[in-house]
């Protein structure tokens, strides 16, 4: 007889089903969590309304999540982790840094139910709030944004298309001007008109990066 092996076979797929529920529920959390970030933001969210969204009990929640911040972080994570995702699949289409500065203005003010436009507004509204959820790994936005732009920044210097001396800073300073741009309203730029904003960054940007500048 095999009753023992069947009682163990039995039990491993008890387990893998009780996993995957598991993972439905959390993944159900996470959706919910991100829809009330999306419309009311970090401050406003309670865990009730996130419960309520999911289907789930307040009960069943904190055997997932032990508070709202933990709650609200892992959604906040994989927000940023989509955001980045997004932005290099988009920019490894483009030729040319600046025409790569442009899209990754325009992805920063894309939709609103963009990652990284959501991922900028609570940044920005709601500071304290986002970096006591987020955690260290995604609460510092300059030094994210100085991250990503690095890269392209090193393959333009590869292609003799800027020259920088310290790489470390002009990563940071377009970091700080490309969120400037995506954000920050103003009389002369159409920030949402492609032409004009790459002629833009070819005007006032681009210099300070060109050799012989």
């Amino acid at each position: 007889m095999r009753t023992g092996l069947d009682t163990t076979e039995t039990g491993d797929a008890a387990d893998i089903e009780a996993a995957a529920a598991s993972r439905t529920v959390r993944d159900r959390l996470i959706d919910a969590a991100e829809t009330c970030l999306r419309t009311k933001g970090i401050r406003a969210t309670t865990v009730s309304e996130v419960a309520e969204a999911a289907g789930v009990s307040r009960g069943w929640l904190y055997r997932h999540f032990p508070d709202k911040a933990a709650l609200l972080g892992a959604a906040i994570v994989r927000l940023n982790d989509a955001y980045w995702g997004e932005a290099h699949a988009t920019l490894a289409q483009v030729d040319g840094l600046a025409a790569q500065l442009c899209a990754g203005v325009t992805l920063g003010r894309s939709a609103y139910d963009s990652p990284g436009a959501l991922l900028m507004r609570l940044r920005r509204d709601e500071p304290e709030e986002f970096a006591a959820c987020a955690g260290a790994g995604v609460q510092g936005l300059i030094p994210d944004l100085a991250a990503f732009w690095r890269p392209y920044l090193e393959a333009a210097v590869e292609r003799g298309e800027i020259d920088v001396a310290d790489m470390h800073e002009a990563s940071e300073w377009v970091a700080r001007a490309v969120l400037s741009v995506t954000t920050v309203p103003g009389d002369t730029l159409d920030p949402d008109d492609p032409t004009a904003l790459i002629a833009y960054l070819d005007r006032y940007l681009m210099p300070a990066l060109r050799p012989g500048r």
